[in-house]
């Protein structure tokens, strides 16, 4: 027991020493930080409308959801203004219906190469991918799956908030293609700024 007691004292106490060693050097900020983002998006064709017994209907827009994604940026030490940006989200968007869980469903991957104009003014172009998109009519009607699409994604940031426009088709198992275009308002934001 005197052994183990002895043995852990000594290890808390190199780690004691290591840390005030870290503390004594300046650290320099990682290049690499942790993003957590956001949009709103509406567009695209229909791939479903849903009717209400009250006589109103409500589509099911490709482009239409609400996502959450998280990821990494990465500033190059030596072009500071160049940022390179990659996610991976949730993307959902449902009806107003009471009794039947409808959605569309899909998992957004995205990659895009942004530059600082000013130090709150972001420009971002690159590539998004949908995977595993699925339209669940919880039993109302017929259940959907499309293929994984890609296409070109752009973006006007200032500070946390921009504008996204994303070009898309998806294509269902029966092979009919719909617009996923879509506009969105973005929210992003790093977390172990640079001060």
């Amino acid at each position: 027991m005197k052994k183990l007691l002895l043995l852990s004292l000594l290890i808390l106490t190199s780690l004691n020493c290591s840390f005030a060693q870290d503390q004594d050097v300046e650290k320099k900020p990682s290049p690499v930080r942790f993003l957590l983002g956001g949009a709103l998006e509406f567009g695209g064709d229909d791939v479903a409308k849903v009717y209400f017994t009250n006589g109103e209907d409500q589509s099911v827009k490709a482009g239409q959801g609400v996502s959450i994604a998280l990821g990494a940026q990465f500033q190059f030490p030596k072009l500071e203004k160049l940022l390179l940006r990659t996610t991976v989200g949730y993307k959902y968007v449902t009806t107003q219906a009471d009794n039947a869980h409808i959605r569309l469903t899909r998992v957004p991957l995205q990659f895009t190469a942004n530059w600082m104009a000013t130090d709150k003014i972001r420009l971002g172009a690159g590539l998004v991918t949908h995977q595993a998109i699925r339209f669940k009519a919880d039993g109302i009607g017929e259940d959907m799956t499309f293929k994984g699409a890609s296409g070109p994604v752009f973006e006007v940031a200032y500070s946390i908030v921009g504008i996204s426009y994303t070009a898309m088709k998806y294509t269902d198992q029966t092979n009919t293609t719909y617009s996923a275009n879509s506009i969105g308002i973005t929210f992003s934001g790093v977390f172990n700024k640079r001060k």
